[in-house]
């Protein structure tokens, strides 16, 4: 309890990445037309605990509620203005920087600048134009002694060549000499911090037949991705493509530069293609990544630097374009709701008192079994066992691999066997693919299937069938 009671102290006293505590933030974005007013969200903000907020533009009326509220800012200088911001002169950098930065600091504590938006992927070709804005706006910071305010720029992980293994973790070749080094150097001399975007919901979404749904959502319990090329162990995707910039950094001599995380999140809804997008996931997702952030060190490849993490968004955002889940990534609705409940700070995390793995306030219980029996297991284990809602074609196939090239151990459940009542395709898949999860030792991915099977903390109760935990 120590433990935590100091973390907690530390999260309100936290003030740039490089003080050490984990902190968790949200982004405050706005492509909508139906959101509260500005002096309303910072209502909001304070009473959920949320001392921190990231925006996508330096809004007058926004900056202006923000004052003497207690909740520090990151503004953006966006990536339309970029060019303007890279001339020479410095004249565009000097105005803007009086007229949004200025005008409103110290009374609105404005912690750091976002020159640009993942500027990288920008159609407009902006790249050339990102590190010379970013020292205009520097110099611009100092002509008014504004200097402790950081400049960094959001980075995706697009910008990777390779990230998997998370050691392999290298910038894109095209990268590295033109912007990736000027802008770490940069980063370097002013004390500053690389500023990422990283989602594991596009990943999984992506490769959902190669990587566990549990693995994303930081519930692979006892189930580690091991990185052959340095044997760290990984239980949480999130961390595997952290430790993936990190890697990308070292290789180019810059291991010494903080990272913060400045999107990421998990959405509440989706298209049908849109593997993944839940309000369970989602709630599984943050509230989870708020845990592992608040009560956890740092990542495999650098466990004594804090994770400092912005939750993508504060709201959902109904103008958005693109897939439905991009209107659905909000921790609230535009009626100050939530979408779905979980702990935001260490204070409700203590309040809490459980691990809140699957967004509810008790350990995650594995799906109604055919006889409608859960039980309690001893901390720590966990099983697989099927997805009822998967279908018949996916259960039955991912029985007969379990069972064939798996190797599993189908003995029991064949008939007059121990386990082979009740006869049900969901009794017997979860029997085998348990049986294939165990034997594996329980590594992250190998209860899958294609999305028919889940790990779960309960022992599975089918009829007077034991699953086993090991072999």
């Amino acid at each position: 309890m120590a433990i935590l009671i100091f973390a907690f102290l530390f999260l309100l006293s936290f003030s740039s990445p490089s003080e050490g505590g984990g902190s968790v933030a949200v982004n405050y974005g706005r492509i909508a037309n139906d959101l509260p007013q500005p002096a309303q969200v910072v209502e909001l903000l304070k009473a959920q605990g949320i001392n921190k907020v990231k925006l996508f533009d330096a809004d007058s009326t926004v900056l202006t509620a923000l004052a003497n509220s207690g909740v520090s800012v990151v503004v953006a200088l966006p990536n339309e203005l970029l060019s303007s911001a890279a001339a020479t002169d410095g004249s565009f950098s000097e105005k803007w920087v009086q007229t949004n930065i200025a005008q409103y600091h110290p009374s609105t504590q404005i912690e750091a600048i976002a020159v640009g938006n993942e500027v990288f992927v920008d159609p407009n070709n902006t790249t050339q134009f990102l590190v010379p804005a970013m020292n205009n706006v520097y110099k611009s910071l100092v002509k008014h002694n504004l200097s402790s305010i950081k400049i960094s720029s959001p980075v995706a992980l697009s910008a990777l060549n390779s990230s998997y293994p998370p050691s392999a973790g290298v910038f894109k070749p095209e990268l590295i000499e033109t912007v990736m080094k000027p802008m770490l150097e940069f980063l370097r001399k002013t004390s500053s911090y690389l500023m990422v975007n990283a989602y594991p919901f596009f990943a999984y979404s992506a490769n959902s037949d190669v990587i566990s749904l549990d693995y994303a959502l930081f519930r692979a319990v006892n189930a580690n991705v091991t990185d052959p090329g340095n044997g760290l162990s990984y239980s949480s995707l999130f961390e595997a493509q952290l430790d993936a910039v990190y890697a990308a950094m070292s290789n180019i001599q810059y291991n010494d530069v903080p990272v913060v995380v400045t999107e990421t999140g998990w959405p509440s809804k989706g298209d049908e293609n849109e593997i993944g997008a839940s309000t369970d996931n989602a709630a599984a997702y943050n509230g989870n990544l708020i845990k592992r952030v608040l009560t956890g060190g740092g990542t495999p490849l650098r466990p004594n630097e804090p994770l400092n993490v912005y939750l993508f968004a504060l709201f959902n955002e109904n103008q958005k374009t693109g897939p439905t889940s991009e209107r659905n990534y909000g921790l609230f609705y535009p009626n100050k709701e939530k979408v779905y409940n979980i702990p935001l700070t260490m204070e409700a995390l203590k309040a809490l008192g459980s691990t809140p793995n699957n967004g509810s306030k008790v350990q995650v219980t594995s799906p109604p079994t055919a006889s409608g029996e859960v039980t309690t297991a001893a901390v720590g284990q966990t099983w697989c066992v099927a997805n009822g809602e998967a279908g018949a074609e996916k259960l039955q196939a991912g029985l007969d691999y379990a069972c064939g090239e798996g190797g599993a151990d189908c003995r029991p459940i064949q008939e007059g066997s121990t386990c082979y009542n009740p006869n049900t395709l969901e009794a017997h898949a979860s029997y085998a693919f348990n049986s294939y999860y165990q034997k594996n030792t329980r590594g992250a991915g190998t209860c899958n299937f294609g999305g028919a099977a889940h790990v779960v903390t309960q022992t599975p109760k089918f009829g007077n069938c034991e699953f086993p935990t090991g072999y």
